[in-house]
């Protein structure tokens, strides 16, 4: 994707319409020892936020101007300009990239000890000050415009791009350049995400960490490596932190997903060594697992690695909340099947074992227009299961709490099975999968291929989805084909996903 298809379909955040809920990030970090404590960026005075968070509502032009600080301001218009000119500094021209970079590891030691209040203010600066000159892309635009159909027109579109992009970007650049300098602008966004939604005045510095990260995380720079129990115990620490499918119980459970059976791998960036970015856990088996359970047994027998027929993802784990946005996922998975059908040439199934984390909630809306599809045949089923004549949503949503109780003859397990086959396969949102761990592996050249009852049977699992889990099928001849489907809005299923729907 070239920077102006990417821009144009990230430019419609910075428009004045309702934004989508943000996750919560992390805390800030803690103050950094040995931080500068002298010159404007040392003993920075500070003022509390507002009741709920809000940001001050005064622009940064406005503060610039002015001479008394507002309540909810964190820094005086005095050193606000004197913050300004420091940033401004990081990106003189006249200056080498190593002095550059050398300025910016200052500014950074200087966020470090910073106050949330006056992190807030930097991210104010670096998002409204550093701005393309309007002057100049008018200029530019007019002079391409012009040029349409002549020969100098591709010149003139390469002087509009380069007009449009602006000082920000080049800003960004010079704090990639110092050492440390990736890690902090990545922890810098994991910072801000949380007050997107309340200050769209940060949307565009977000959107070109965005642009910059996709970038610099490019999967042609990262590096596949294999997690194993012989790994860095600092590093499989990170595996226990980091696991967000299943949650790690403690040294025996990382060790049995790290058995002779079993495979980690993750994405690692050379200015990230010893973290990786994405990581996912794979169990080498000769039948396709309908259960989280016997993978998560610590007492269990590693499997005969000779009869493996069968490659089981259970776990893709994005570690930095800072890359939101950035997608490395599906080649992760690209780069895994090849690894493991090299190291075993046995290996013809490759799947995975998913959560459905959204089932639950959209049941929640969606139970009397599922009712509503049975036919009198099956609503009479249902009725005297539930021994009623008429069954409502709340009945049929207080029986499936009991779900692991219900029998395989059970009507009411029969329409929860209905109801997740047309969650997953048939809910759409702008033309994409509902459900976002579908929508990840469909849009990969997944189909979907089984739900499991009692895939999970955790307080999580039933929490997610009443404990059901589904099998995506990575059919490796099929990929583009089922890519195309989803294109079309036609979600690729089995002949069993099919066979279940209404």
């Amino acid at each position: 994707m070239n920077t102006t298809d990417w821009i144009s379909r990230k430019v419609s955040k910075l428009l004045p319409v309702a934004t989508s809920n943000i996750n919560r990030a992390s805390a800030p970090a803690n103050k950094a020892e040995g931080a500068i404590k002298t010159g404007v960026f040392g003993g920075l005075p500070a003022a509390p936020v507002s009741a709920g968070g809000r940001s001050p509502s005064r622009s940064t032009r406005e503060r610039l101007a002015g001479t008394l600080r507002h309540g909810e301001e964190a820094l005086s218009p005095r050193v606000l300009r004197r913050t300004l000119t420091e940033l401004q500094a990081v990106v003189d021209s006249r200056v080498s990239e190593v002095e550059g970079g050398r300025r910016a590891s200052g500014v950074a030691q200087w966020y470090a000890a910073a106050t949330a209040a006056e992190r807030r203010d930097c991210w104010l600066l670096m998002s409204e000050q550093f701005v393309a000159d309007p002057q100049v892309v008018k200029s530019a635009q007019a002079q391409f415009a012009a040029a349409a159909g002549t020969p100098d027109e591709a010149a003139a579109e390469v002087h509009y791009r380069r007009a449009t992009v602006s000082p920000r970007r080049r800003l960004l650049q010079r704090f990639s350049a110092f050492p440390e300098g990736i890690r902090f602008l990545v922890d810098l966004r994991a910072e801000m995400l949380p007050h997107l939604k309340s200050d769209k005045r940060l949307q565009a510095l977000d959107i070109e960490m965005e642009y910059m990260f996709s970038t610099w995380f490019d999967v042609g720079f990262l590096d596949l490596r294999r997690i194993s129990w012989d790994s860095p115990a600092s590093l499989i620490e990170k595996l226990i932190k980091y696991e967000a499918v299943h949650d790690i119980k403690g040294w025996a459970d990382v060790k049995n997903r790290l058995d002779s059976d079993r495979r980690c791998y993750g994405f690692f960036h050379p200015r990230l060594p010893d973290d990786p970015l994405i990581f996912v856990e794979v169990a080498l088996m000769n039948t396709m697992a309908d259960s989280i359970t016997p993978l998560l047994d610590e007492s269990a027998d590693a499997a005969d690695l000779n009869k493996a027929t069968t490659a089981i993802f259970y776990s893709i784990s994005n570690t930095q909340i800072g890359l939101r946005g950035v997608s490395f996922g599906d080649s992760l998975i690209k780069r895994v099947v090849e690894t493991l059908k090299a190291e075993f040439p046995r290996l013809k199934t490759f799947a995975t074992l998913s959560p459905i984390p959204g089932f639950r909630a959209w049941l929640g809306k969606n139970a009397s227009a599922m009712l509503d599809k049975l036919d009198d045949k099956a609503r009479a089923e249902l009725g005297r299961a539930l021994g009623c004549e008429s069954v409502t949503a709340t009945q049929l949503l207080a029986a499936a709490d009991k779900a692991l109780e219900l029998d395989a003859k059970s009507p009411v397990r029969h329409l929860l099975l209905q109801s997740a086959a047309q969650y997953l396969g048939r809910e759409l949102v702008d033309g994409k999968p509902l459900d976002p761990v579908a929508r990840f592996h469909l849009g990969n050249g997944a189909r979907i291929e089984r739900l499991n009852w009692g895939g999970d049977p955790s307080a999580k699992g039933l929490k997610q989805s009443y404990g059901m889990m589904v099998n995506y099928l990575y059919d490796l001849k099929r990929l583009d084909k089922y890519r195309a489907q989803l294109e079309q809005r036609k979600i690729p299923i089995s002949g069993d996903i099919e066979a279940l729907e209404f």
